[in-house]
């Protein structure tokens, strides 16, 4: 049995580019690939923090350090330049698997400049 778990996040990305016409998917600066470790072409998830549209597209890749984040085709309807978005990528994973599983997590500027990682999110405060 496999179970579905948060592999990648870049949070609170900045839409800097939102293409109707160009052939769908969503545009991530290399680096940012990079460090996340999702790969071009691979399925996300992207979760609009502005008008709370959730979608699924894939990534492609952007140039390295230029902040893109571009959504494309049909998805441009759902997010708008300035927009904060949070991308998840996921992984199925066997039991074994599980007990030294940590997710990237990836924290951006404005810019959608790196300005942390860590492995863990923290433990929510009521």
């Amino acid at each position: 049995m496999q179970t579905t778990m948060l592999k990648a996040k870049l949070h609170r990305a900045r839409v800097t580019h939102s293409e109707l016409e160009y052939e769908g998917s969503c545009a991530i600066d290399g680096s940012l690939l990079d460090c996340a470790g999702i790969r071009e072409y691979e399925q996300i998830q992207i979760y609009n923090v502005n008008n709370g549209e959730r979608f699924t597209t894939y990534a492609i890749r952007a140039a390295d350090g230029s902040g893109t984040i571009s959504v494309n085709g049909a998805a441009a309807r759902l997010a708008a330049v300035g927009d904060i978005v949070i991308i998840c990528a996921y992984v199925g994973l066997n039991q074994a698997e599980l007990a030294a599983y940590r997710p990237n997590l990836v924290y951006v500027d404005e810019n959608n400049q790196i300005t942390r990682t860590s492995h863990a999110i923290p433990v929510q405060a009521a």
